[in-house]
């Protein structure tokens, strides 16, 4: 029987930063995050062991941001609404700073759901190959590999 005490503590972290890489909202990621305890509380019994109970509970947040994502395009919000770039900086340093994350999400948006999702993982979650590929049913191996060649398309584009 999966504890959902100990789950909690060892993996809210993980999955809130799992979803900060997808949301880049704090206040976002934290619902989605509770939600997701939520959700797994409620089917604890459809754990059957075979992944890590973190890659578990990351795909049940991975599966409730897309629905966020589809309310929002319903109501015509974008995720990226909130300004990400500090207020501390001069006018035209914010503003040659917020073009060029503009144009990296741009290129980083081109990129096919697999590829873009092990990159925004990789670079904004800060996990590991390792834990990308568990989250994906692969191996280390695999998402070194596709996050390489989702950075050479990204350099070339």
């Amino acid at each position: 029987m999966l504890n959902m005490d100990s789950a909690y503590r060892e993996n809210a972290r993980k999955v809130y930063r799992f979803l900060m890489s997808l949301c880049y909202e704090e206040e976002t990621a934290e619902e989605l995050t509770q939600e997701t305890f939520y959700q797994a509380v409620r089917c604890a019994d459809k754990y059957d062991g075979t992944c890590k109970v973190s890659t578990w509970l990351c795909q049940i947040a991975k599966h409730l941001w897309y629905r966020e994502l589809e309310k929002r395009k319903k109501k015509g919000t974008s995720p990226l609404d909130k300004q990400m770039v500090s207020e501390h900086k001069a006018p035209d340093e914010e503003l040659c700073i917020r073009e060029e994350k503009m144009e990296l999400f741009r290129k980083v948006h081109v990129l096919d759901e697999t590829a873009k999702e092990v990159v925004l993982l990789r670079v904004t979650g800060a996990f590991s190959f390792r834990e990308i590929g568990e989250l994906f049913g692969k191996n280390e191996n695999w998402a070194r590999v596709t996050f390489y060649r989702a950075k050479q398309k990204i350099v070339k584009g």
